[in-house]
């Protein structure tokens, strides 16, 4: 079976084609898993398979680095949209991709090479309500900057889910945060049914964010596209940015460009890299150990 390694802003996946092969779904958690593993794998945050799609152009699939399938991903897609294009498998530079979170419509430029450059892709609008996100109490309530108190802290969050769930923090300095410690503590919490995202943001200016994750299943990654997006909202809601004005979000891989439009829409702009192309032997990546 072959395979693509791609990466947005540092946040990379073992890319592969279901439109030309096939996989037994039963051994998708178990492949995802090993695959990811740095010394026994390849290393990735995850798994992500590029289907065909009854509803949209395509569709896309993700597995975190633990197995678990997850709902999207804003890097995951941007690469998806650039392997797919560059493949030629359409030839059209707007598109539609399916996701367990919605349809999204992703917009490619070539820029200065005959590959995508950049993707641009509307992520939908931002969902907010508790039963939206999801987590508990009152369905039809928001979480905007409420107190959760976890091993005698309290951290005040903003919860939005982009197609995956995000708590929100607002910090002084995200690299002065034990994201490490506090991201595994609030992911489980049981206020998230499904578990979350956790992100630490610091406004900068007007325009500007700093912004790290702790993704669901993953852990420390070096940028999520969902997670840029919610932290865009979430500083919104805030009264901390200004909403329909473009914001750079300053990530440990990069920047992304973010908009949240005055149709509530939020649409995301960043780049999309190759690392490598290859060949996997699936009886080795399927086994439940590889010790």
């Amino acid at each position: 079976m072959y395979f693509t390694k791609m990466h947005g802003l540092g946040n990379n996946y073992i890319f592969i084609n279901l439109l030309e092969n096939t996989l037994q779904e039963q051994i998708l958690p178990t492949l995802a898993k090993n695959l990811s593993d740095v010394r026994f794998g390849i290393g990735s945050d995850g798994m992500i398979l590029i289907c065909d799609s009854k509803v949209a152009d395509f569709r896309m699939r993700i597995f975190n680095a633990d197995g678990s399938e997850g709902k999207n991903c804003g890097n995951g897609l941007r690469c998806v949209a650039k392997y797919l294009y560059d493949h030629q498998f359409i030839d059209s530079t707007c598109f539609t991709i399916e996701t367990l979170g919605g349809i999204v419509e992703v917009h490619i430029s070539q820029e200065n090479t005959k590959e995508v450059e950049f993707v641009t892709v509307d992520m939908g609008e931002p969902k907010l309500l508790k039963g939206m996100i999801p987590m508990k109490g009152d369905p039809t309530t928001k979480t905007i900057n409420e107190p959760l108190t976890i091993g005698g802290n309290v951290y005040y969050l903003t919860c939005v889910s982009m197609g995956n769930p995000h708590a929100i923090m607002f910090v002084d300095d995200v690299h002065n945060v034990p994201l490490e410690t506090i991201g595994p503590m609030i992911e489980f919490s049981d206020l998230f049914p499904e578990r979350v995202n956790v992100g630490v943001v610091e406004v900068k200016n007007d325009n500007e964010i700093d912004y790290r994750v702790w993704e669901r299943g993953s852990g420390l990654t070096m940028a999520c596209g969902t997670g840029a997006c919610a932290a865009v909202v979430a500083a919104t809601l805030n009264g901390k940015l200004k909403q329909n004005q473009v914001i750079t979000v300053h990530l440990p891989g990069g920047d992304l460009e973010i908009h949240w439009d005055e149709h509530n829409h939020v649409w995301k702009k960043g780049r999309a890299e190759y690392i490598c192309h290859g060949e996997i032997k699936l009886d080795y990546f399927t086994k439940e150990t590889m010790l």
